[in-house]
């Protein structure tokens, strides 16, 4: 049975939502460089709260109906996000972040209830898919590496910490721009991002924080199609 809903969860959500916005808030203003700082933080908090929705789940009830709507949405919403992902970065060479997320989804499954062959399977998958995948295999990787946070001690945040900061290696200009200003800043917040976080959900909160419910995933297409009609 699931745990009750948690502020610090939605607070984690929102934090991930508004820090993409400002990532792509570049295609409009492309030479603020700070835009693509701040976004360094919205890809490892999307995966802190699907590592803690993973979490709340009682180990072993991996094939539940609960879990197959979860699956449902986020694959209908990897079809969906396409065409906008693509509209507004034109030439990209990748998938939109959603396949990456799902797949990352089903490996914290497996890795949470202790399904082998289907973490293998999608390790496998992403290896094998990772030049088309946002953030490649490492980024694949990040939802259970928080996974295993959630369930360590103090200092075990360095696990999705370090992660992240290879998921974002994964991109071409940070590798050929390594010792620019804005790639060491860019790869400082991926590596904060996790104790950010983990510290964010796990902090106790007399506020209601407004809940994201499915909407959130509607979000992120119709957010590209806005700026892309602002862009233009």
């Amino acid at each position: 049975m699931s745990s009750p809903r948690s502020a610090g969860l939605d607070l984690v959500k929102w934090l991930a939502m508004a820090s993409m916005v400002i990532d792509h808030l570049r295609f409009l203003w492309p030479t603020a460089e700070w835009l693509f700082v701040i976004g360094r933080f919205a890809f490892p908090l999307f995966c802190l709260a699907i590592a803690a929705n993973v979490a709340r789940s009682a180990v072993g009830q991996a094939f539940t109906a609960a879990n197959g709507r979860y699956l449902g949405w986020m694959l209908a919403f990897c079809v969906l996000s396409e065409w906008p992902y693509h509209a507004l970065d034109v030439g990209t060479r990748t998938f939109s972040i959603m396949p990456t997320l799902t797949l990352g989804m089903l490996l914290a499954w497996g890795v949470h209830h202790q399904q082998r062959w289907v973490a293998i399977g999608v390790l496998l998958v992403a290896l094998l898919a990772s030049d088309v995948l946002m953030y490649g295999w490492p980024g694949v990787m990040l939802p259970a590496a928080f996974l295993l946070a959630l369930r360590g001690g103090r200092g075990t945040w360095c696990v999705p910490g370090f992660v992240a900061l290879a998921a974002n290696l994964t991109n071409v200009w940070l590798q050929v721009n390594a010792a620019e200003p804005v790639t060491l800043m860019a790869l400082a917040a991926a590596l904060l991002s996790a104790p950010l976080g983990l510290a964010v959900l796990r902090g106790g909160y007399r506020v209601d924080v407004r809940r994201v419910g499915r909407w959130g995933y509607w979000f992120y297409p119709l957010h590209l199609v806005v700026i892309k009609l602002l862009a233009r």
